[in-house]
C-alpha cells in the first residue's frame, strides 16, 4: 500500500478509536496518525493517502479540531494523493444530519486536487439524511457507536479490505 496518514479529530476519544483500529486493519503506525487538534497541515506532505476521520455534532457540525485545521488542508494542493474519509455520529438523535462531517471533509476538498476513494452504500444503516451521502451513497465509511456499536468490527473490516482493493 502506498504511504498512509490518519488525520482525526476526536472530542471523545470515539473517533481516535476507529481510526486507531482503522490503522491497525490496514497496518499503518502509530507514528502515521496525526490528531488534527496538534498537526500541522505540512505534516500531510509526505504521505500519498490520507485517511480523514471527524465526529459530527451537534446539527451536522464538524469535530472542534478540524474547523481550524480543514481550512488549512484545502488551501493545499492535494493533487495526486488519494483521500478516504470516515465519521462517527448518531443516527437515532441526529438521524436528519447522520455522519455529516464526512460530507463536509468531502466538499471542502473536492477542489484541492485530489481523488477520492472508500464509498460505503447506505443499506444497513438507519438514518432520515446525511450530506455525506452523494448519489446514493456515503462518500466514506460512517460508524454508529451510540445505537450500531454491534455493526463497527465488521464495518471497518469491509472498509478496510475496500482500500486495500482501491489503493494500490
Amino acid at each position: 500500500m502506498k504511504k498512509t496518514a490518519v488525520f482525526y479529530g476526536s472530542s471523545t476519544g470515539t473517533t481516535e478509536d476507529i481510526a486507531g483500529r482503522i490503522a491497525s486493519g490496514l497496518g499503518i503506525s502509530s507514528s502515521d496518525m496525526y490528531n488534527v487538534d496538534s498537526a500541522k497541515v505540512e505534516d500531510v506532505t509526505p504521505y500519498e493517502v490520507l485517511l480523514l476521520g471527524s465526529s459530527t455534532w451537534g446539527a451536522g457540525d464538524l469535530q472542534d479540531d478540524w474547523e481550524g485545521f480543514l481550512p488549512k488542508l484545502k488551501k493545499v494542493n492535494l493533487k495526486g494523493k488519494t483521500v478516504a474519509i470516515f465519521g462517527t455520529g448518531d443516527s437515532s438523535s441526529y438521524s436528519d444530519s447522520f455522519c455529516d462531517a464526512i460530507g463536509v471533509i468531502y466538499k471542502e476538498l473536492q477542489n484541492a486536487g485530489c481523488t477520492f476513494c472508500g464509498s460505503v452504500s447506505a443499506d444497513g444503516y438507519s438514518f432520515d439524511a446525511s450530506v455525506a451521502m452523494v448519489d446514493g451513497q456515503f462518500v466514506g465509511l460512517p460508524i454508529d457507536e451510540v445505537n450500531e456499536d454491534d455493526e463497527t468490527d465488521a464495518r471497518i473490516n469491509r472498509w478496510v479490505d475496500q482500500l486495500k482493493t482501491e489503493i494500490p
